[in-house]
């Protein structure tokens, strides 16, 4: 069984004067803008590292619930904050680390258990496991 969800992003323009908005299929982010300026410069707006930082904080965070249930534990708080380093190398720009961070209330475990625990977490989860993936791509150019 395979559950597919979309996001979409939409661009015009040259990189630094151009501008895109991005768009998930649930609606939670609808022609949400994007740019150079809001990648590089901090402006008001989103960027691609953001989102899988989020996306990555919520998965490993699903995740540690899933495996904490089965070591018969349930948090009363996890927080998860990851922050993705983007490089630029003479190549170009490569993301080159995500550091988690996460800070959990649970009743009951140990340190011991619970870094454990938040190990399998960390190599468990599929947005983990996304950055080893392989990545297809089908490109059609329209005239």
């Amino acid at each position: 069984m395979s559950i597919i969800k979309h996001g979409t992003a939409h661009w015009k323009g040259s990189l630094k004067e151009g501008r895109g908005v991005i768009s998930t299929q649930s609606g939670a982010l609808t022609d949400q803008p994007y740019g150079f300026n809001t990648r590089f410069e901090g402006k008001t707006g989103s960027n691609p590292e953001e989102l899988l930082g989020a996306a990555h904080a919520a998965c490993f965070s699903m995740a540690l619930s899933a495996i904490l249930g089965e070591a018969g534990l349930t948090a009363d708080a996890i927080d998860t904050d990851a922050a993705v380093k983007l490089d630029k190398l003479d190549s170009g720009f490569e993301i080159s680390q995500i550091d988690l961070t996460l800070k959990a209330r649970i009743p009951g475990a140990t340190n011991e258990q619970f870094q454990a625990l938040a190990t399998k977490a960390k190599e468990g989860c599929p947005v983990s496991k996304l950055f080893r993936a392989t990545i297809t791509l089908n490109a059609t150019l329209e005239s």
